[in-house]
């Protein structure tokens, strides 16, 4: 199976339905379905054949389904871009990903134009609009409607690509993960199963596009039928109005990082047996507090709450815990719980032997979601996913996450065990951020912890700096010289200005020490 086929097999059945919700527009199945085959006939017949790349510059919308549908029929393998992205960091994904084509509405325009200058590279434009915005020799979505309907045959197997997902990288560079037809069929088909998702579901789509929470949401939804929600940036920025678009859209599912919990809990904009149309509410990307998790089951009692883990490499979610019975107490710890159909979950100790129930080890991850490794970097692929010492002519994956396996068989995560943290849902190397901050020539020394706080951002990203001898420079100046190499979410939010950065007996920096530091002005 195919992942484009999931939701083919859909507008055989419901053509008339709809497909997707977005700012009260509304797109059929069938509609969807014509339109991505369109693309498809287009796109292969601009040069598209299997294994190439389509980066989408597209904002959260209807035809960026149909963007990624089309890129899928044509054999392209897409790489959606996060438009609050540099120019800068674009440019390094577009380096490294080479492009054949990108897909592109007015809201890209111009990050599309800068990154790809900046590059040196010139990807064919489809503009998904009616005009081509100002792009030289690009295509509109008017030679989209004017292409034949038939889809083109570019041979492809559930072991080719589907898209390739950018996370943070350590190094500054961006790493692009690899995910499979097969990798993203194997999860939607457990969770459809696990969920009972049936046509007619109205589900939300809160994550975006290049989040890989947001396969999910499209294939796991649309592939069953079911009516999908795309919720913009504008609405999770007042708890109020996201709670009100839950109640009036009545939804009966939905999906979101933790962070977006905890904020409308701390509005306290859920009323008691509030939603009444909502049969179960899921998460994923970072630790939910336990007292949000309180907040929420106390006032929605016919909701089932499911906590969902799994990092990009093992493609949306491993491993699953469905909360029987609201805590008692705050400081509960919330298990990620067992693996998915077809996956493991496995904690090891430093000589990869599985740790004793309740001991501390390392968690790794192997089966059906695990990617073929990072694009282009044999190196970093090799470090990642190790051969399983255990069976033969399998790998593992080390999720670089500590973990204990509890009594009854479910996994409690614990932490991440190097630089890397999650933050508003997003995972993020404090590697990358600090090469940023090399690069600021009035900077002496610098360093990045994460320090977790119980909030709306799950852990905050903090700073410590010495300036270059005889500078003077204020946080807001650093701020504002990184905006221009990473997105916002990677910017740190709380800052200490050093003499000199603390060091440890090996003079390295110190960066338990900085972190104590932040801690302790939070507490």
């Amino acid at each position: 199976m195919l992942l484009h086929d999931l939701v083919t097999r859909q507008a055989e059945q419901r053509a008339a339905r709809t497909a997707i919700v977005h700012a009260g527009n509304t797109l059929t199945f069938g509609d969807l379905e014509t339109q991505s085959d369109r693309l498809a006939h287009l796109l292969a017949e601009q040069g598209c054949v299997k294994g190439d790349r389509v980066c989408l510059f597209l904002p959260k919308r209807p035809r960026a389904v149909v963007g990624m549908l089309g890129t899928l029929k044509a054999g392209g393998a897409y790489v959606p871009i996060d438009l609050a992205s540099p120019a800068q960091r674009v440019e390094r994904i577009l380096r490294v990903c080479e492009p054949k084509f990108a897909l592109v509405t007015k809201e890209g325009a111009k990050l599309f134009q800068d990154s790809c200058a900046a590059a040196g590279i010139t990807p064919r434009a489809i503009v998904l609009e009616d005009d081509d915005q100002g792009l030289d020799g690009a295509l509109t979505f008017a030679d989209v409607l004017a292409a034949p309907t038939t889809r083109p045959d570019p041979g492809l197997s559930d072991g080719d690509l589907a898209h390739v997902l950018f996370t943070s990288g350590s190094t500054g560079v961006p790493k692009g993960v690899m995910i499979t037809h097969k990798n993203v069929v194997s999860y939607v088909e457990w969770a459809a199963d696990y969920l009972g998702t049936q046509p007619g579901d109205r589900a939300s789509g809160h994550p975006p596009l290049h989040f890989d929470l947001s396969t999910y949401d499209i294939y796991g939804n649309l592939g069953w039928g079911a009516e999908l929600h795309m919720i913009g940036p504008e609405l999770s920025l007042i708890a109020a109005k996201l709670a009100k678009y839950i109640r009036e859209q009545e939804l009966d599912q939905w999906f979101s990082v933790p962070s977006i919990l905890t904020y409308m809990a701390k509005f306290d904009v859920v009323k008691s047996n509030d939603f009444p149309a909502m049969k179960r509410l899921m998460w994923c990307g970072e630790v939910l507090p336990t007292p949000t998790l309180i907040y929420f089951m106390k006032r929605l009692p016919h909701v089932t709450f499911t906590n969902l883990y799994g990092p990009t490499e093992a493609t949306i979610a491993s491993s699953y815990y469905t909360v029987p019975s609201c805590p008692e107490d705050e400081r509960s710890d919330i298990p990620i719980g067992k693996a998915c159909a077809g996956e493991e979950l496995l904690v090891l100790d430093e000589s990869q032997k599985p740790t004793p129930v309740g001991e501390i080890g390392h968690l790794y991850i192997r089966g059906v979601g695990l990617s073929p490794g990072y694009w282009q970097d044999e190196e970093k692929t090799a470090a990642a996913f190790q051969p399983n010492p255990n069976l033969e002519g399998d790998r593992i994956y080390r999720t670089g996450d500590l973990a204990r396996m509890g009594e009854d068989g479910n996994v409690i995560f614990l932490g991440r065990e190097d630089s890397q943290i999650k933050s508003r849902g997003y995972r993020i190397e404090l590697g990358e951020i600090e090469t940023a901050l090399s690069a600021l020539d009035y900077l002496k020394e610098s360093a990045v912890v994460g320090v977790p706080t119980g909030g709306f951002e799950g852990t905050a990203i903090c700073c410590g700096y010495a300036p270059a001898e005889g500078r003077e420079i204020t946080p807001p100046e650093i701020r504002e010289a990184l905006v221009g190499a990473l997105p916002k979410y990677m910017l740190p939010a709380r800052w200490k200005e050093f003499d000199a950065l603390p060091k440890n007996a090996n003079g390295k920096i110190d960066r338990r020490k900085i972190r104590e530091l932040f801690a302790g002005e939070s507490s």
